[in-house]
Parts: C-alpha cells; structure tokens; sequence
C-alpha cells in the first residue's frame, strides 16, 4: 500500500533544517569576525610583538667597564680582550663526553674541569659558561676546522678584567667575579635589571664593588633579524653600549708598594690619610692576594689556600682587623682628661711602676718613672698615670669622649665592608652578654682602658681617623678613596665633593699640650731612634698591645709564646707638625715594641711624602724583617724608583 507524504510537513522540515544551519553558519561567521576583533584590534600590539620578536632577536651589547686609576694616573684596573671556549648545556647531548673529546683538540686541565663544574652549579642550563679562556690562535683555529662536531660549544670574544699589580692594594681595589644566583636575584628586583643583561662579571669587593654602578657603564643592544632556523640574517638597528667611567683614587700606589715591602711576610695593617681632607693615601692589608685569580672564576686549590690560611690573606686588615691600640690611645685619654677637666697639664703623679686597684696589681714600667706629669707621662708612655685617668674618669665618660672621635664607630669610608669594633660602655655590656653577672660593669674593668687594652677594640682606619682629627686641631673629615671621576664618553673629569670637616669643639690650648708632648716622643721619647736626624717635625705614639691575656703575676717573655701569641706592634703619628699634612696609624701583628716594627715604617713613609725619598735597597729589606731604626744607606729618589710589575 503506497503511503502518502506530506508535502508541507515536509516543507516546514526543510525551513526548520535551514534556519538552524544558518543560524549555526552565523554564529560561526559571528565567532570569526569576534575572533578577528580580538587579535586585529585587541591584541594587535601584543602578537605584533611577538610576530616581530619571531623575526627578530635583541642581542644586548655589554659595556666596557671603567679603568681605576690611582692619583698620579698610575693604572690599577684595565681590560683585554681574549677567545674563550664556552658550552651550552642544555644544548649538549652528553656534557661529560663533550668535553673529553674537546680535550683533544684543546688543552683542557683538570682545574678547568673542576671550575667549569662549579660554574654550572651556580648557573643555569641555557647560560653559555667557559670551559677554556684565553685561547691561543692556534687553538683557535684547530677547533673552528672542527666545530661541527660539537654543538653546543662556541668560541666568544670577551673582555677579561686585568689588575697589572697584583697582589698591591688588593684589598682597597676588590676584584671582579661572576654574578652568583644571589646577585642575579638581586638584580633581577631593583631597576637596573635591564642593563645587566648580558653581563656576567660584577664587583666583589673594594671600588670594584662600591663603585659598581659607575664602572659599569650602559648596556646596548643590536636588532637582528633571524630566520626560521634561528639564525642572524641581518642587522636591523643598534644601539652602542656606553663604556664604564673612569675612577681616580687617593691612593698613591707607589708608596702603598712600599709599605707593603715594608712589611714583608709579616701580617698587620696600616692606613695613611691627608688629614686636611680625609683622603686615604695608602690602605695596606697583609697579606694579600692577587685578584687576577677571581677574574676568570678561582679554581679549588688557590680558593682552599687563600680561605684555610692561618695568615688569612682575604682579610682587610685594615678595617675589617680590630685590635686592642695600645699606648697609641693614651693621647686621646690626655686630652679627654683636660677637655672634661679631670686633669691640668703640670699636676705631677707618681710612677712606681705599677698600679693597685681593688686588690690587683696592674703593671707598668719596671722600676717606675717617678714624677710624672701629662707631657712626661706621653712622652715615656706611664701606664700608672693612664691607669689611675681611667678610674678617675670612668667607662661611661671615656666613651662619650671617644665617640666623636671615630672610635668604635663605622667612619664612613666609601668602600663597603668596615666593621665598628668595640667601645666599652656600660650600655654596651649590658647588651652584649646574657648572664645577669656578666652584664655588670665592674670598676676593674676600667682600669686597663686608660692604656687602650681591656675590651677596646679598633680597626686602624679608626685610629688613624682620630690620629688625623688631633692633627688638624680637633676637625673630622670623612675617609674617602674616591678623588674624581672621568667620563670615558666626553672626558670631563669631576671632582667628588665630599661633606666638609665636622669640628669637634676642642679647645686649641688642649690639643696644643697633646700634640706638643706627642712631638716630644720622637725628638726624646719612645721614637727618638727611628726619627733621628728627620728634616721636619713629626709627633707619635708607640703602642704595644697584646694578642692574648695573661695571668697577673706571670711575666711577659715572647720567646715562650707561640709567634701568633705574641703582642702587637702599634705606632701613630702625623707630620709636619707645624702643618700636618700626613696622618699614619699601622699596626704590625705579634711583632712586640711599637718602636722597633711599626715606628720604621712610618719614617719611610712621612720621608717619601714629604722629601720624595725612597729607601735604599739595604734599608728596605732591614726595615722588612724588623731590624732597623732610622734609614740606613742613601736614600733614592721616589721620583727615579719605577713601579715594578708582578
């Protein structure tokens, strides 16, 4: 039976089907055009971005960094320029094997296995890290004829950091080294982010740290277009990188090669400034170490010398070191006495040679100096008279005092890295320990302050600030390394201000009774040895100050100690004394008197700054092994004396 269709049935099926097809079809069509809204007029800037990014690879162009140079112009710093063969790993199917078959081509040693190894802990995978530097041209050339053997490894043109000294003035200069994961933290959260890209190398320690963002300069980039496969096509556009300024120091580096040799192997520190100004002429640290190691990434065996060292060579000395000053404070603890009026000037006291305080002796000259008054007792150094000040005065005034003056206080010097060091208070005690019993100050305690030991603690930049402010009358300027900086673009060179003298408000008469009895120690005191036959005027203190404690009755004897037991060498002074235009604070570790190590040294150092003399071969090597007093031989010429490279 043959059935019959509906023919409009079939025709609103027919309408039904069609509307819901184009209504699918615009909705679709609607979709496109929305989707096409959103990437042509929405996201246009961002996927132009990354179209032209897919074309293109920013290639940052790091800067050369700044020179150093020292105040004659003399280079401490510089750059040179060198192949280096570095990897990719992440680009490497097997790391290990790829650098025994390079060791075939090029000299690979085993520190330069364990550095590189190093380096990939502190870096990451896509990072290009330098297994050889330095490469020869021959090098060179054997491993371009086969580099399609190794991918992942690139020979790369860098500039490498040169210190031309050496080991002098190390610890004032810093050295470069490369950027840690921390650094790069830091980096990557302040606002410099930007121009570090591509930079590997940062300061670490001294001006090289300090002075970072001077010395390196200004990040630049080139624009290169890239094919599909990655590769440069052309350049598109660049901008230059900007070359680090130029800083010039105070230092004198041929006179901080001096006193190094001075010191020869023994360990100790000394700081010279210009107490007009508070520039630093020389800042010695023994001993030291050459910066040249870090520049490429120190390998495990110099790194274990310098860091296990009984001598400790990375050690700044000269304000990281703090030590008890010795005699070299009682000048500082005259004036306090006059400025405070526990004191006049002619009151005579007696000297036994020792000193009773609550049922313990204190001991000072054997045999005792008998009647002495201020000048006398700096002069000849009585321990009895500063003992007896430190008691009359007390804890809390003398730090009130001292403050001022820099002592245990951060000086402010423009290199990082200073520590405070200790000037006893009660405060100070009581914040320092946690047993009630400890935290007490006992009035036996003050005693040995009045001779610069006891808790006393100072670094020689302190001491040599204060040494510096008694020289100009009582006006503290702040330590400064940094004299001017040149524009390595324009070539302007431009002074540094720094922030004018603070005055302390020491009466001149005051000061006047200290520097005159201070002058008297080198004319017919403690120094009159050293300063014999000195065309100008100079005036100092000796110090002596201990390495470790003793028992009250057991006498000193340095042959029965161990040599890093031994008391310290200390010596302070400043010259002319009519016009100072030096002020020195050295100390030389566990090398007893302060007249017969220290004191030597300072003479050669005020003659070289003030007459241009340097000292005979004779005297240097005497003065070296501490065996001199005043200069022996002809002295020479600074002038004709050549700065000898290492």
């Amino acid at each position: 039976m043959t059935e019959l269709r509906n023919a409009e049935a079939d025709v609103w099926h027919f309408r039904l089907r069609v509307f819901v097809v184009g209504v699918v079809v615009l909705l679709a069509f609607l979709l496109i055009v929305a989707r096409l809204v959103v990437l042509q007029v929405v996201r246009h800037e961002d996927l132009a971005d990354q179209a032209e990014s897919n074309r293109t690879a920013v290639v940052p162009i790091v800067p050369n960094r700044g020179l150093i140079l020292d105040r004659n112009g003399v280079v401490l710093a510089t750059n040179y320029s060198a192949y280096t063969l570095e990897i990719t790993p992440s680009r490497t199917m097997d790391l290990e094997a790829t650098i025994d078959a390079l060791a075939e081509v090029v000299d690979i040693q085993p520190r330069d296995r364990r550095r590189f190894k190093r380096l990939r802990e502190e870096s990451r995978s896509f990072d290009s890290l330098p297994i050889r530097t330095r490469l020869s041209d021959e090098e060179v050339a054997r491993f371009a004829a086969q580099r399609y053997r190794f991918p992942g490894v690139d020979i790369k043109a860098r500039l490498f950091r040169n210190y031309p000294l050496g080991e002098v003035a190390s610890h004032a200069i810093g050295y470069i080294g490369r950027i840690n994961q921390r650094e790069k933290e830091r980096i990557e959260d302040s606002d410099d982010a930007a121009n570090y890209r591509g930079t590997d190398y940062i300061g670490k320690l001294g001006v090289e740290q300090s002075f970072e963002s001077t010395l390196h300069g200004q990040t630049g980039f080139e624009r290169m277009e890239t094919s599909a496969g990655g590769h440069a096509v052309r350049r598109l556009n660049s901008h230059p990188a900007t070359p680090g300024n130029t800083v010039m120091l105070s230092l004198d580096i041929k006179l901080q090669k001096l006193i190094e040799d001075m010191f020869g192997e023994r360990r100790g520190a000394l700081v010279a400034l210009d107490p007009r100004n508070g520039e630093v002429l020389a800042l010695v640290s023994k001993p030291t170490f050459d910066p040249n190691l870090f520049v490429e990434g120190i390998d495990q065996e110099n790194w274990q010398a310098l860091n296990e060292s009984i001598n400790k060579p990375l050690l700044n000395r000269a304000l990281r070191g703090t030590y008890p000053p010795g005699s070299t404070y009682k000048p500082f603890m005259a004036l306090a006495a006059l400025e405070l009026g526990k004191r006049t000037a002619g009151q005579v006291f007696n000297d036994p040679g020792y000193y009773n305080y609550g049922g313990r002796t204190f001991r000072s000259h054997e045999g005792g100096l008998g009647g002495v008054d201020m000048h006398r007792a700096i002069q000849y150094s009585s321990n009895t008279y500063f003992y007896s000040l430190a008691v009359e005065m007390g804890v809390d005034a003398i730090h009130d005092f001292m403050k001022p003056l820099g002592f245990g206080q951060i000086t402010g010097i423009d290199i990082g890295g200073e520590v405070r060091g200790v000037l006893p208070s009660t405060e100070w005690k009581r914040n320092t320990y946690k047993r009630p019993e400890a935290k007490r100050w006992y009035s036996g305690e003050t005693v040995s302050l009045g001779i610069g030991q006891g808790y006393n603690n100072f670094t020689m930049l302190q001491l040599a600030v204060a040494e510096a402010t008694l020289a100009n009358g009582g006006t503290r300027h702040r330590p400064h390394l940094i004299k001017a900086v040149k524009d390595q673009v324009g070539g302007q060179v431009t002074e540094v201000q720094q922030p004018p003298g603070e005055h302390l408000g020491y009466n001149p008469k005051h000061v006047a009774i200290v520097n005159n009895a201070l002058m008297a120690v080198n004319q017919a005191g403690t120094g009159r040895r050293v300063f014999a036959g000195a065309p100008y005027t100079s005036a100092g203190k000796t110090g002596t100050a201990q390495a470790v404690s003793l028992g009250q009755n057991v006498r000193y004897n340095a042959k029965l100690l161990e040599e890093h037991q031994r008391d310290h060498s200390l010596f302070a002074a400043f010259a002319p004394v009519e016009e100072p235009r030096i002020a020195v604070a050295v100390i030389v570790e566990n090398a007893g008197f302060g007249a017969a190590a220290a004191a030597p040294i300072v003479r050669r150092v005020f003659d070289y700054w003030l007459l241009g003399q340097y000292p005979s071969e004779q005297d240097l090597a005497a003065v070296s092994k501490g065996q001199a007093g005043a200069p022996m031989g002809t002295p020479r010429n600074a002038a004709d004396v050549p700065l000898a490279m290492p």
